[in-house]
């Protein structure tokens, strides 16, 4: 028996997930504390947060702050967003890997929307985590989508000179991806 020399090979593609992954994960290992309690411990912005629910609750007399904040330069109320975000910036950074990761995990498929209504059972034990759904984007529609463990349904809908959406009933194609 002849010893043979065995090669591995690196998939370029393979490395720069796997780099996504522990740089998300090694951003979300140096957050302090729970994510997003910088935000709740400004005050100013929770005085923001508890009125904007409210009917005229952010008007210059209700919040006065508020509204000299707005009156900032953009460039200023700009770097103060930043500053606000930015501790949530790594989960922002985690979301968008395992969003990606699950986009890619499908196959898209074409299908047709028959009189604007397409309807697709699903394999029973077979959980999908997320449906997409591309358009033509000179097809002037949008998709009204609905589903459980069981089927999806999507149904096509053209806004109308109004602004409500009305059922679309041409036969239209698009592509469907399911996402495992």
């Amino acid at each position: 028996m002849q010893a043979r020399d065995i090669a591995f090979y690196e998939d370029p593609s393979l490395d720069a997930v796997v780099e996504r992954i522990d740089h998300a994960f090694n951003g979300l290992n140096k957050l302090p504390g729970k994510a997003g309690a910088a935000l709740n411990s400004n005050e100013w912005l929770m005085s923001i947060r508890s009125r904007i629910s409210i009917p005229g609750g952010t008007c210059e007399f209700d919040l006065p702050a508020y509204y000299a904040w707005q009156q900032l330069p953009a460039k200023r109320r700009r770097a103060d967003l930043l500053q606000w975000v930015s501790p949530l910036m790594p989960l922002a950074e985690a979301l968008q890997v395992l969003l990606g990761l699950l986009r890619d995990s499908g196959a898209p498929h074409k299908v047709m929307a028959l009189g604007g209504q397409y309807s697709q059972s699903l394999a029973a034990g077979r959980v999908f985590q997320l449906m997409r759904v591309r358009l033509e984007s000179d097809a002037e529609i949008v998709p009204e989508i609905s589903g459980h463990r069981l089927m999806v349904q999507v149904r096509l809908m053209r806004q109308e000179a109004d602004g409500r959406l009305r059922p679309a009933t041409d036969d239209t194609a698009f592509e469907l991806t399911l996402c495992a």
